[in-house]
């Protein structure tokens, strides 16, 4: 089969694998779909995450079709259409009976395109494929699905449920990437006051009104510490979202909150970052990171098969499986190319 395989920082390649096996008997073999690219595999291919060693087939997130199943699995068949989780749970540890499914201490956690390979080929193998992956209703396209295999639990668990979304609140976003888009359009359901986008491209902050953000802000231009203090009477926000993954980005938040606020942080950090305790250790305020454990992926599913959830405008761009390069160069240049989340499908037309 194909894939994109990892090669070492700054080296990737689409190329001739082996098409992968059933070896546990909780595993299944999916044919991939759909599938795109994460922020996350960029930082992997910047070096930011050395546990990622060379020759790893890339990518965490997909829409299949079940090929085969190990004697063990019983809630899916062949032939079965389902989303891959990003996140594999054993469902049997500490941390999976607790839900916290991104700390699997069984084998599961984020292994796919990380520890094993992942998404991102003709075929894949899901371990632990009964707690792995969801049957969804056909009636709602692979493009909107796909995107409750990690950015809308991500962005709703880590950012907005971790943040403590209020009605009422003012909600800062840093980074008006997918993964800030997608907590933008979690916060609306919240009935926050303000959703403020802070980000460093127009194209993006564009796109941040379109999905729920009344106020936006290039802070290339504009201060936006300043700027959020004069709308909160000077208090700073309730809740700041941080989803890029800086040593900048999240000190900017931490200047930011309210006292008593809220620093959610998302972004996948590849270089430290100062914490000033010397600043922050009397503002009662409440600073939480977080490894997505998709357990809202069933809330999802059911709003976003409603439309209560708007998965629509997340993809902008569209390739075939023999254009992965490409794709990976339209998602990495996306504030030149105004990229959102590319579509990698076996049919796939570039748009």
């Amino acid at each position: 089969m194909r894939a994109l395989v990892y090669h070492g920082a700054n080296n990737k390649a689409w190329e001739d694998v082996p098409k992968p096996t059933i070896e546990a008997p909780s595993d299944a073999i999916v044919r991939v779909d759909t599938t795109t690219i994460c922020g996350s595999d960029l930082h992997i291919l910047k070096g930011d995450v050395p546990e990622v060693t060379e020759g790893r087939i890339l990518g965490h997130e997909a829409v299949g079709t079940v090929e085969s199943v190990g004697r063990a699995v019983t809630t899916i068949v062949p032939g079965d259409r389902v989303l891959v989780s990003c996140i594999s749970a054993c469902g049997r540890c500490r941390f999976c009976r607790e839900g916290r499914y991104g700390q699997c201490l069984g084998g599961g956690g984020w292994i796919l395109g990380h520890l094993i390979d992942g998404t991102q080929a003709d075929y894949v193998r899901v371990p632990f494929a009964d707690t792995s992956t969801y049957k969804f209703f056909e009636s709602v396209p692979d493009d909107e699905i796909l995107m409750l295999a990690d950015i809308l639990p991500t962005a709703y668990e880590v950012g907005v449920l971790n943040g403590h979304v209020s009605p009422g609140d003012t909600v800062a976003v840093v980074g008006t990437g997918p993964i800030g888009l997608s907590a933008i359009a979690g916060a609306r359901l919240y009935s926050p006051s303000h959703i403020v986008a802070i980000d460093l491209a127009d194209s993006r902050l564009e796109a941040a009104k379109r999905f729920g953000a009344d106020l936006t802000l290039n802070n290339s231009t504009e201060d936006a510490v300043t700027f959020v203090r004069q709308i909160t009477d000077g208090l700073g926000a309730d809740v700041v979202i941080e989803a890029v993954g800086t040593p900048d980005t999240f000190e900017l938040c931490t200047e930011l909150v309210r006292p008593g606020g809220h620093v959610a942080n998302i972004g996948v950090h590849g270089a430290p970052a100062q914490l000033h305790l010397e600043k922050l250790w009397i503002k009662d305020v409440t600073i939480t990171t977080g490894l997505v454990d998709t357990h809202s992926i069933p809330t999802l599913l059911r709003m976003v098969g409603s439309r209560q959830v708007d998965a629509t405008g997340f993809a902008t761009h569209r390739f075939g499986f023999d254009q992965m390069m490409e794709a990976y160069d339209v998602f990495a240049r996306a504030a030149d190319t105004g990229a959102i989340k590319v579509i990698i499908s076996r049919d796939g037309a570039t748009v």
